[in-house]
């Protein structure tokens, strides 16, 4: 499949024509879901999921679809009936040709006194997992992590240690929209040679609109 970044924790996959984008939220490419035939969203935060960017898709394309959990489904389903599927962890679905598994429950704790929301990760044919906002470990194979970077509910030593609990062939930054350059080059250094390891991973970070192909 080809992955094209599109800013912050947003990804485009495409494959035999078809277009999967997970995560279109505010601080991502303001046109990230339009051509989507389908969308997963891992959860309700602004950066994740922003109304306006799935109404656009959903309008764009009449077939296009939504997958995601109950919180963000429910703002969804009176506007668009029938094209909203709500999913969890445990659950399998196909999404414009993809094979997708539901994996995790929670995001992860910003502070204790702030409630928890719920949070799904998605496995995507089998290789590629994008967390969200959790540092859920799928416990299964995984070719290629989106890796969440940097946010106000980790810190380096989770995201190095997650990186090798999961131990992908490769690990693509995502969740990177509130570093400047001075912070990105800090991540960089201590996820590659230079810092404390993260095993045989291959780390990468793309740049918005940076392509790759993957597994």
């Amino acid at each position: 499949m080809k992955l094209t970044k599109k800013g912050h924790a947003c990804v485009r996959l495409e494959k035999d024509g078809q277009v999967l984008v997970i995560d279109p939220g505010a601080f991502g490419e303001p046109d990230a879901a339009v051509g989507a035939d389908a969308v997963l969203v891992t959860h309700e935060h602004a950066d994740h999921f922003a109304e306006d960017r799935l109404r656009a898709a959903l309008e764009a394309n009449p077939a296009a679809r939504i997958w995601t959990l109950r919180s963000v489904a429910d703002h969804l389903k009176a506007a668009f009936p029938g094209r909203v599927t709500t999913v969890g962890h445990g659950d399998t679905f196909t999404a414009a040709g993809f094979d997708v598994e539901a994996h995790g429950e929670l995001h992860a704790v910003i502070h204790p006194d702030l409630p928890r929301i719920t949070n799904v990760g998605y496995l995507v044919d089998g290789s590629l997992f994008h967390p969200g906002d959790a540092l859920t470990v799928p416990g299964r194979p995984v070719e290629t992590l989106l890796l969440p970077l940097h946010a106000p509910w980790s810190k380096f030593s989770e995201i190095a240690d997650y990186v090798r609990e999961v131990a992908p062939g490769q690990a693509y930054a995502v969740h990177d929209g509130l570093l400047n350059d001075n912070g990105l080059g800090v991540y960089d250094r201590n996820l590659g040679p230079a810092g404390p390891g993260i095993g045989q991973t291959d780390y990468r970070r793309l740049t918005p609109g940076e392509s790759v192909g993957t597994a």
